[in-house]
């Protein structure tokens, strides 16, 4: 069992910034790619970074230069630092990783809670 647990979304004024994190824990042999996606209301859930363990990043066209994705391997956690935030990046935010884990090696993907971020004009 692996739990997923998201903090630091909010509510922020258009161009300021926020910087969610998310958590893994439990059973967790290694976690090769985390990311975040979100989902605004009316619309499907989209990508919007993610980041192997090697420190590899791959990032949505929308957010390229505003969002920088970063992990702490050793935590087991993930951060998303958003600048410049506009109103269209009003969503609920997921987590997102894909484990091993350490009872028996298999291999599972697991979503945060979501955690929301408000940006007003």
């Amino acid at each position: 069992q692996v739990q997923l647990v998201e903090s630091g979304g909010g509510l922020v004024q258009a161009g300021g910034s926020l910087r969610p994190s998310c958590a893994a824990s439990g059973s967790v042999l290694s976690i090769p790619d985390m990311g975040w996606y979100r989902q605004a209301p009316g619309k499907q859930r989209e990508l919007v970074a993610t980041i192997t363990s090697g420190g590899s990043t791959n990032y949505a066209d929308s957010v390229k230069g505003r969002f920088t994705i970063s992990r702490d391997n050793a935590k087991n956690t993930v951060y998303l630092q958003m600048n410049s935030l506009k109103p269209e990046d009003t969503a609920v935010y997921y987590c997102y990783a894909h484990v091993r884990l350490s009872r028996d090696w298999t291999w599972y993907d697991y979503w945060g809670q979501g955690t929301q971020v408000t940006v007003s004009s």
